[in-house]
């Protein structure tokens, strides 16, 4: 079995750090040419500048609705795309009581209207060449929560809703569409939201004994974006460990 990404053309969203770089450069090392998105200027001018072979970079903050249309726009402008990871992601921690509605508009606005609106652009191209593979980056806080995490687990859940029907629709077409959920990944994310204390705890609870590497989800996308998933498609993949059945 080999998987190869030659003459494939795929987008990243959030793909500049964590588990989106780790797919981005899983791809390109297999031969894909790359769409990437991140939300820092400054390193997407740079590394442009550093013409990263068969990488284009943009700009994008999905809470930003004229940034959002903007990418958008250059989407449509594409003549191809064969490959969609909707990455790009955020999680502010905090109990119900103290939660806003910033916190509500801009986690559902990243995590579920993003991947909607891009999701919505290539698949269109999609469909006039009957090919396409969309693997939604779900979470483990989709399939079960805990305190802190109502947000963030709402709009995880509607990622993997709008992924099954998503299968449904455009299954026809010739486009698979899966999740993964990640279960507790080594990222700049986790570190964030995380104290040592808490990720030693729940590395305890982890059957394999530890956290993920981003570079072992990436594996598993690699999988679905691929030719050689040709009849798998509307599933959530939970790449966690063994965490959710402990």
């Amino acid at each position: 079995m080999k998987i190869d990404f030659k003459g494939k053309k795929a987008l990243v969203t959030g793909a500049t750090r964590g588990i989106g770089k780790a797919i981005a450069d899983e791809l390109a090392g297999l031969g894909a040419d790359l769409i990437l998105t991140g939300t820092n200027a400054t390193q997407i001018e740079k590394l442009n500048a550093g013409g990263e072979p068969r990488k284009t970079f943009y700009c994008v903050d999905f809470s930003d609705d004229r940034s959002t249309k903007s990418f958008i726009r250059e989407l449509e402008k594409q003549k191809r795309i064969d490959i969609c990871i909707n990455n790009a992601g955020i999680n502010a921690l905090n109990f119900i009581q103290d939660a806003t509605e910033e916190e509500w508009d801009q986690m559902v606005d990243v995590n579920l209207k993003g991947p909607f609106l891009v999701t919505r652009a290539v698949s269109t191209m999609m469909k006039k060449h009957k090919y396409g593979r969309i693997v939604n980056i779900a979470s483990i806080f989709g399939v079960v929560s805990k305190p802190k995490r109502s947000i963030y687990t709402t709009t995880k859940f509607g990622l993997r809703g709008f992924t099954m029907a998503a299968s449904n629709e455009l299954a026809p077409h010739g486009i698979l569409v899966n999740s993964v959920s990640p279960g507790f990944v080594l990222t700049d994310l986790t570190k964030k939201n995380l104290k040592k204390h808490e990720m030693e705890e729940l590395t305890a609870r982890v059957p394999v004994g530890r956290f993920a590497d981003p570079g072992e989800i990436a594996k598993v996308v690699l999988f679905l974006a691929s030719d050689v998933n040709t009849y798998l498609t509307g599933k959530n993949i939970t790449v966690d460990g063994g965490f959710i059945d402990a």
